[in-house]
């Protein structure tokens, strides 16, 4: 279906008297055997489905409006609209329509005489095909008045009306009426004249607007509305229009059709809006017409600038001037504003051109300099300018700014001067920066990405935004997150009241805006935002926020870590363990108290999720190190539930290494204890040199049974001194009510040479270690890499370097057997 004459674009009307595009499709007249009759059929472009069925009735009245549109009412409140491509095409179905009525083609609107037989006979005598209107004199005002309101209620009485004004020309006369009482300041008349024009628009008559809108006509009609019986004194809407309304003009407009049309609009909305009242259910469809008068003018206003090539650069190069005064320009991003709005209007192929059109004159550049300007009015205009754009083509701002990138600093790239207005939004409220928010989404979103056969849109722009934006946008996070900030509270005691947080609520609304767009990120940038948190240890910084008075900001920061457990993915579970990152939770929920909030119940999800999904390594860390803190939590069955799994895991584990055959846990496979010491210290030591690299390891295979099968009898000969130790080290509460873990690196549990000792090297990222100072832990986020890229293992086996490439755990794990 390649015909473009008939390509059509199905409209209907809503109950906000909006024109709802319902697709695009090709329309043709057949006989619908079901309908019995001759009926329009549009299908979709897109898949071929039907998107219209409507049989064309002998008694509807179609309109044909501006050559490419055909208007009907399919029922009582329904009113649809075929918006042709070509003329050609429209005026082909409208012969059919004609055709089908009996009605000559040149018509511009077939009509609805006869609606039931009973209003036939009453209200259509075969003598009176038309309504006889009293002759138009002033002492027969209140006779016309009462006619127009009368026939109303009637759609056939309302045709024959309409139909009686138009052959007599009877507008005009009565606005010459309106003229004399004006003068005569006969005021009786004036509101008879009220009555009878707001009748006459309630007919709903495109032919009746041509001539009420016309330049000639339409002030007279404004002056007619402008006496309204139920006001003691009249408006002055005429006054406004002419005096107080300005038509600015950007760059003078050459062509005198283009003015009028854009005047002519301009009254019509401001008589739609502003005149009339707000109809009432039962004139909800009267003025579905004049509604639709104003959205074609819009389309063809557009159309027109569009096509005058001239006007538009001159438009870009007054907008991207420098020597262009500030009210020039606001007065320019204006226009563009309004002209993006206008352009809603359009066809999406017309659209397509538009936006086009607007992208080859230089729109991106010219928005990039007004939005850094300082002026709030086109700040938020430019705003709008740029969501209109990002709405109709991400991928096109995507290639701009990838673009740029290459020629100027990340200083002035449009992503980060979009990311620093968010930042910098002055509104309490941050009405902008939530609106900026929406749109870095938008470009951020690998669901909206193309993929070509020689370039993916997806890994190019990433790569773009995590090297040159992602700093933009974390910077006020690890700002009020820093680590100089934190240590000051860093010390035993410490409460929620004394750890420093943004308590200015606008800061606190901006992260909890960044940790949404970050959250996204976790959900759907995969291994971009992986690196990224790593390098940044981002999760510890986020966690701080645990801490804020807002609770609606801990409940972001916490919904972050939900988000990255929800992935499931063992790199992210070592990083969390490791670094000890479960004890800021923990300490927000025993902070809480009794109180059943919603904090208490998104913590205690949290909890519940990793008991469901078994995640192992998660609730080994969780009952190990936490389990004597949360035990007291009985109105939920989760930590009990979390320690059950754990117990069963680990006798699972001991079953299975009770079947080991004994020969694989001969003394040939074991080493001396200070060895495996050594070999630690190393990795540690290692990890400290080779800090700020983050490398994803392969997940962990599940080969526990062979997995350090020679240390199994070390870790049980020490496992009684370990537990011993453990109790020492249980969380406690602090003396000012705060909740803090401390755990001791001593030196008996060091010369455990099982590697058991790994659990209080990795779980010394408290506030305070024992010793009371704050301890260095940026070396337990990071993974080791080796010169190929190879992973190092914890401990070097050289006689099972398989197993070493295909697991690593923590050393604290590894003697457990059971992640």
């Amino acid at each position: 279906m390649s015909d473009t004459r008939r390509r059509v674009k199905v409209y209907t009307l809503n109950e906000d008297r909006q024109w709802d595009d319902r697709g695009t499709g090709h329309v043709s007249s057949t006989y619908v055997e079901r309908l019995k009759g001759m009926s329009l059929l549009v299908r979709a472009e897109s898949d071929g489905s039907l998107l219209l069925e409507s049989k064309i009735n002998p008694n509807t009245a179609y309109q044909k409006q501006q050559d490419t549109l055909i208007v009907w009412s399919e029922a009582e409140n329904y009113d649809l609209a075929l918006s042709f491509q070509e003329k050609a095409g429209c005026d082909e179905i409208w012969e059919k329509i004609c055709q089908v009525q009996g009605k000559d083609p040149s018509v511009e609107v077939t009509q609805d005489l006869i609606e039931s037989e009973e209003e036939h006979i009453e209200e259509m005598p075969e003598t009176s095909p038309l309504i006889d209107l009293p002759t138009c004199e002033l002492n027969k005002l209140e006779e016309i008045a009462d006619l127009v309101t009368s026939v109303l209620s009637s759609p056939i009485r309302r045709e024959k009306l309409a139909l009686a004004l138009e052959n007599e020309g009877y507008i005009k006369k009565l606005l010459q009426l309106f003229q004399v009482c004006e003068n005569l300041e006969n005021t009786e008349g004036l509101h008879h004249l009220y009555e009878i024009i707001r009748g006459i628009l309630f007919l709903n008559k495109a032919t009746l607007f041509e001539v009420m809108f016309s330049d000639e006509c339409i002030m007279d009609v404004v002056g007619c509305l402008e006496y309204d019986p139920s006001l003691a004194q009249p408006k002055r809407h005429r006054e406004f229009l002419t005096k107080t309304a300005k038509f600015k003009e950007v760059i003078p407009i050459t062509d005198s059709e283009l003015r009028q049309k854009i005047h002519q609009t301009y009254r019509v909305q401001y008589i739609q809006d502003i005149i009339l009242p707000t109809p009432s259910v039962f004139e909800e469809n009267f003025l579905s017409t004049l509604t639709s008068f104003i959205f074609f003018n819009k389309v063809e206003i557009v159309s027109m600038l569009q096509e005058d090539e001239k006007f538009l650069s001159e438009v870009f190069a007054q907008l991207t001037d420098e020597a262009t005064d500030d009210d020039k320009r606001c007065e320019l991003v204006n226009f563009f504003k309004e002209f993006c709005a206008f352009s809603q209007t359009l066809q999406p192929q017309n659209r397509d051109a538009f936006f086009k059109t607007l992208a080859k004159l230089g729109i991106l550049p010219a928005l990039e300099i007004v939005m850094g300007m300082d002026d709030l009015q086109v700040r938020s205009a430019a705003t709008d300018i740029f969501s209109y754009l990002v709405e109709f083509s991400p991928s096109m701002v995507r290639e701009f700014v990838m673009q740029e990138a290459q020629q100027s600093d990340d200083d002035i790239l449009l992503i980060n001067v979009v990311i620093e207005q968010m930042i910098c939004d002055t509104d309490p409220e941050l009405g902008g920066a939530v609106q900026l928010m929406g749109l870095l989404r938008t470009l951020i979103d690998p669901e909206n990405m193309l993929a070509t056969a020689n370039k993916t849109e997806k890994s190019e722009f990433l790569n773009f935004f995590y090297n040159h934006c992602m700093h933009v946008l974390t910077a006020p996070l690890l700002a009020n997150t820093s680590e100089d900030k934190c240590e000051k509270d860093a010390v035993v005691g410490s409460t929620k009241s004394n750890t420093i947080c943004p308590d200015n609520y606008q800061t606190a609304q901006l992260l909890a805006l960044i940790l949404e767009l970050l959250t996204f990120c976790v959900e759907h940038h995969t291994y971009h935002i992986k690196n990224y948190i790593m390098n940044k240890d981002l999760l510890r910084r986020v966690l701080v926020l645990m801490n804020s008075k807002h609770t609606f900001l801990a409940l972001c920061a916490l919904r972050f870590m939900r988000r990255i457990i929800g992935l499931k993915d063992e790199f992210y579970n070592r990083y969390i363990t490791k670094g000890n990152l479960f004890e800021p939770v923990i300490n927000a929920l025993l902070d809480n108290g009794t109180r059943y909030n919603l904090l208490n119940s998104a913590v205690i999800e949290l909890f519940e999720f990793i008991r469901v999904e078994d995640i192992k390594s998660l609730i080994a860390h969780i009952v190990e190190n936490f389990y004597n803190a949360l035990e007291s939590i009985e109105y939920v069955q989760t930590f009990k539930g979390l320690k059950t799994k754990y117990e069963q895991e680990k006798d699972r584990q001991n079953q299975k290494l009770n079947s080991v055959p004994s020969i694989l846990r001969s003394n040939r496979f074991r080493r001396d204890a200070r060895a495996l010491e050594e070999d630690e210290e190393m990795w540690f030591n290692e990890d400290e040199e080779e800090e700020g690299e983050a490398v994803v390891p392969p997940v962990e295979k599940s080969k526990q049974e062979d997995d350090f099968p020679d240390s199994y009898e070390k870790f049980m000969e020490t496992k009684k001194a370990k537990e011993s130790e453990d109790k020492e080290n249980l969380p406690k509460r602090t003396s000012a009510g705060g909740f803090k873990f401390t755990f001791s690196h001593s030196a008996s549990a060091a010369n455990g040479a099982n590697g058991a000792n790994g659990k209080s090297v990795a779980a010394q990222t408290s506030p305070a270690s024992s010793n009371g100072s704050s301890s260095k832990n940026a070396t337990l986020t990071t993974a080791v890499t080796a010169a190929k890229g190879s992973l190092v293992g914890l401990v070097d086996y050289p006689d099972d370097e398989d197993d070493d490439e295909e697991e690593e755990t923590s050393p604290r794990k590894r003697p457990r057997l059971g992640s």
